[in-house]
């Protein structure tokens, strides 16, 4: 899948591509002006849980965090589990404009909010597709779950997601002594 993001207001576009692919995977090209031809290695994992009306639903999803696997993101894999998936993380709250190209499976693409709520979820998206899948309003993160699974579990907009990576980081004290 790919990922487009726009900055409003000023000349700038920059095109980041949003991928993935099969378990046990074959290298990636290295250079990130190219398009991926293969998955790319599984990423760093952390637990992510959606609570919603029906319970707490655990996923244990990969981090993609720089800019190449965020590129690469689920193009080319051939499954998601149903308690795994992708969570892409934002520098800061923004628009998320995404595709399926080279992504070979229906995934769930949900979107957080700066409250870390869900905006909003497209479900089931097609394969392949270059249809633009939108956040409609600045998110935190995107979180790509194995298509069917949000309407499976009733996870639904408006329910909280709790990940280590979504917490704000809290600045660090000052190391001076206190004055006396």
């Amino acid at each position: 899948m790919w990922r487009k993001r726009l900055r409003w207001g000023s000349s700038f576009f920059a095109v980041v591509l949003v991928v993935g692919g099969v378990f046990g995977a074959l290298p990636v090209i290295a250079d990130e002006d190219e398009e991926p031809t293969h998955a790319q290695p599984i990423l760093p994992k952390q637990t992510l849980v959606i609570i919603s009306a029906q319970g707490r639903h655990v996923f244990s999803v990969e981090l993609a965090t720089t800019p190449r696997q965020q590129q690469v993101g689920e193009m080319f894999r051939k499954s998601v589990p149903e308690n795994g998936g992708m969570l892409f993380l934002w520098s800061k709250p923004q628009q998320s404009d995404m595709w399926m190209r080279n992504t070979l499976i229906p995934l769930d693409m949900v979107f957080i909010g700066p409250d870390r709520r869900i905006q909003a979820i497209a479900e089931n998206t097609v394969p392949q597709s270059l249809a633009h899948i939108s956040s409609h309003g600045p998110v935190i993160a995107t979180l790509e779950l194995a298509g069917g699974i949000t309407a499976k579990l009733g996870i639904v907009v408006g329910d909280k997601v709790e990940s280590d990576s979504l917490t704000p980081k809290k600045p660090k004290e000052s190391m001076k002594s206190p004055s006396k």
